[in-house]
């Protein structure tokens, strides 16, 4: 398997949901892991527009990220694409519901091999993202069965 796939509902609008990602000031407070901060260097949100950041974890080391939002359909869909390593593309899916958004995280790792040498960080890392994105935006954001 190379593609990793969460889902959650989010009680609030796609519209709220696209903004926290859309938002640097914003997107930096919640993206990554538990214990990751980061540092934009480079924030273009428009299709083609780069995206250069560190992540940097608890104990202090600097993970350098670069990527391109390949797509961006406001209040529906973010697609990013990782062009440092490990190569991958991350479409974040939002369908409105009568009582909130459906949110769909799919990671799709260009290297199946790399995928499964590294699920046991990616899997939790992803989830642990969709929390602190539902701390960002003041909700819950329960976990769906992946």
């Amino acid at each position: 398997m190379h593609t990793f796939r969460h889902s959650r509902h989010v009680a609030a609008p796609p519209d709220a949901i696209f903004a926290a990602i859309a938002q640097p000031e914003r997107l930096a407070r919640w993206w990554g892991p538990d214990g990751f901060t980061n540092r934009f260097h480079t924030f273009a949100f428009q299709p083609g527009g780069r995206w250069v950041f560190d992540m940097v974890g608890p104990e202090g080391t600097v993970y350098p990220n670069e990527s391109v939002f390949q797509d961006i359909v406001p209040g529906q869909q973010v697609v990013i694409r990782h062009v440092c390593q490990p190569l991958f593309t991350l479409s974040i899916t939002l369908t409105a519901s009568d009582d909130g958004t459906a949110l769909v995280w799919e990671q799709t790792f260009d290297d199946a091999s790399v995928a499964q040498a590294i699920r046991h960080i990616v899997e939790p890392a992803n989830e642990q993202n969709l929390d602190r994105l539902g701390r960002e935006l003041g909700t819950h954001a329960p976990a769906n069965a992946p």
